[in-house]
């Protein structure tokens, strides 16, 4: 790689850590690894920058690269084990704010899904991706991304449902 290509990867790659490594929380909900996504996604991206930047679309490609960097980290038998944290004091629930425990259900939920649900889940909604860029980036059919973002969604229904009457119960 030359120095101009290697300045704009450099310029590239810190314009958008910040999303890419939020993004990346949100598909592994640990910031450890999503700092090791974004890294992977980092190093693929420098060994084949020129196809990059031919990319239609690079940000879409960029998501594409972590994405698939966490389905198959999400393979290694060491990435089964997982930590859990004390939740902090609640806030004041009156405030109507989101507060951190509704933030933290919903995470909890969210890592409920099956892995390639979570996925479509993330890319979607929370990077606001159209169905077919979606489709590109996992590499499946535009039908299977909204069959699976209905079955996530429903299942969210259905995980929060539950929650909430298991919180009501525990206060009744």
């Amino acid at each position: 790689m030359n120095r101009r290509d290697e300045d704009e990867f450099r310029e590239f790659v810190a314009a958008r850590l910040d999303p890419l490594r939020r993004t990346a929380y949100l598909l592994c909900r640990d910031w450890h690894t999503a700092d090791d996504l974004v890294s992977i996604t980092a190093g693929r991206l420098y060994r084949h920058w020129r196809r990059v930047r031919a990319a239609d679309n690079v940000d879409a490609y960029v998501r594409g690269v972590l994405t698939h960097a966490w389905l198959d980290e999400r393979r290694r038998p060491w990435r089964r084990e997982r930590s859990s944290d004390d939740l902090p004091d609640q806030p004041d629930p009156g405030s109507g704010e989101p507060t951190l425990a509704d933030r933290e259900l919903l995470w909890d939920l969210l890592g409920r899904l099956a892995p390639r649900r979570r996925a479509v889940v993330v890319l979607r909604f929370y990077c606001d991706l159209s169905v077919e860029q979606t489709a590109e980036i996992l590499g499946v059919s535009t039908g299977t991304v909204k069959s699976q973002a209905a079955r996530a969604l429903e299942h969210l229904r259905l995980l929060a449902g539950n929650e909430m009457a298991m919180e009501y119960g525990r206060r009744a």
